[in-house]
């Protein structure tokens, strides 16, 4: 079975009926923004939803780019007047709550920067595996002036451990794949080249076992893993708070006249960039 939703910057395929496929598809960089949220919001809810589907795998079709971070050129309010979601948290952060909630298997593929929003999403994933070569993953935004807003407080620590969570928030450099695989951020580093078949056939295999089986078992190791809710609350709204303040607006200013939301060099090493901000 083939469906394909044609969104305009996420596109939902289900290669069957227990397997999806969600791409990322917004060109050129995949930004994520209040613009995203409504459709990115629609297949959370089909996933938790569906009788069928078992497992999810999230990826990109933007060259370079997994997901990359927030839309600092969208108005404000176009973020603050979003009502929130059935966690009651703000959209994005019950988005990932959700997913990692969901009785479904999530997996993020990743080739390209995972920056900002596209490093939440794929540390709310239950699994995460990289391209060797290409993949990236970074939360610059300490080096901007700003807090990460998405929960990495809450879920780096839990996966790698105190001082590489603080190494990765507060270095706000850019992580590539081998050592994401080697702090334990990614399950694995693979080749690129056999990135896309290692990750279809492990999806296809958990696909084949029984929906009961797989729910009851991630559920169980929900209870040991995932942060309580009030602990992702509070990054949203400090998020918010440091993007208005001056020393924020000055960093992020600096950043977006020298290139940021622009195809080059500042995108493609932004944690060399923010490294390069005065104080």
């Amino acid at each position: 079975m083939s469906d394909i939703t044609d969104a305009r910057r996420i596109r939902l395929t289900r290669r069957t009926s227990s397997y999806w496929r969600v791409t990322f598809d917004h060109p050129p960089l995949n930004i994520f923004g209040p613009a995203t949220i409504p459709q990115l919001n629609e297949i959370v809810t089909a996933l938790e939803t569906d009788d069928d589907v078992k497992v999810v795998v999230f990826d990109s079709a933007v060259e370079g780019f997994f997901m990359t971070h927030y839309d600092f050129l969208a108005k404000p309010e176009d973020t603050t007047r979003l009502l929130p979601g059935p966690t009651g948290l703000s959209p994005l952060p019950d988005m990932l709550v959700r997913i990692s909630r969901a009785p479904v298997v999530s997996i993020a593929s990743i080739r390209g920067r995972a920056t900002g929003v596209g490093s939440e999403l794929a540390l709310a994933s239950d699994m995460r595996f990289a391209s060797r070569e290409k993949a990236i993953l970074s939360h610059f935004e300490v080096g901007a002036g700003i807090v990460p807003g998405g929960g990495p407080m809450a879920r780096l620590p839990r996966l790698i451990g105190r001082g590489r969570a603080l190494e990765v928030l507060l270095g706000a450099d850019d992580i590539p794949g081998d050592l994401a695989e080697r702090y334990g951020y990614v399950n694995r580093a693979l080749p690129d080249m056999e990135l896309d078949a290692f990750v279809d056939a492990l999806a296809m295999r958990i696909a084949s076992f029984d929906k009961q089986a797989i729910v009851e078992t991630k559920s169980f190791v929900n209870v040991a893993s995932l942060p309580p809710d009030e602990e992702i609350a509070p990054e949203w709204d400090a998020c918010i708070a440091s993007i208005q303040r001056p020393a924020g607006q000055r960093r992020l200013n600096t950043l977006l006249e020298r290139g940021l939301h622009k195809p080059g060099d500042v995108e493609n090493r932004l944690g060399y960039h923010v490294g390069q901000l005065c104080t």
